[in-house]
């Protein structure tokens, strides 16, 4: 935990803030340790910048799933289209 939050600028209180928020759901060594994943320390550090700019942590929280899920939909969509043999949309459509 506490090189996650020095990786992430972080503390290790806020990590556990942003599993208490859903945002993140590190695994957990044999030995209890939390482990976090390199795309999980990622969005914990969207969420820390987020409430560096005042951003309450639950929010910041919300708006960071709320980004994942635009760009999943986005690349599925894109993957779709590609596959139909559609040409990219343009800003008209």
């Amino acid at each position: 935990m506490g090189r996650a939050a020095e990786m992430t600028g972080t503390t290790a209180g806020f990590l556990r803030a942003l599993g208490d928020q859903g945002l993140i759901t590190p695994l957990r060594s044999e030995g209890g340790h939390r482990r976090f994943s390199r795309y999980q320390l990622r969005i914990a550090m969207r969420a820390r910048d987020l409430v560096d700019q005042g951003t309450p942590i639950e929010a910041a929280c919300r708006i960071v799933i709320l980004e994942d899920q635009l760009e999943e939909a986005l690349r599925i969509n894109e993957q779709l289209r590609h596959d139909a043999g559609d040409p990219k949309p343009t800003a008209d459509t």
